[in-house]
């Protein structure tokens, strides 16, 4: 059986918040959204623009407090052609 690895998730409190720092950070940007009839939930998919990976963010409407990340250890890698011009923009 072979499985295909689609995509990562955050859960955000403040999605348009979130949604402006990774587009700021790291050029992602929205390539689809899911927004539940009810409006209990919107889900948005970001990607590169390059590779099929995303990055989904789920935005739960009754979530009011800040999300615990606990111990948890997780991470988003990409690659920079230059590294130092990278590093300059996220100082800033």
């Amino acid at each position: 059986m072979v499985f295909k690895f689609l995509h990562n998730n955050f859960n955000v409190l403040n999605l348009e918040k979130s949604l402006k720092f990774y587009e700021d950070a790291l050029g992602l940007k929205e390539v689809r959204r899911k927004v539940a009839g009810d409006g209990s939930f919107i889900l948005v998919y970001l990607g590169d623009g390059q590779t099929p990976h995303q990055l989904e963010l789920t935005w739960l409407r009754d979530r009011k407090e800040p999300y615990n990340l606990g111990e948890n250890e997780f991470h988003l890698a990409f690659e920079a052609e230059d590294y130092s011009a990278a590093h300059k923009k996220h100082q800033e």
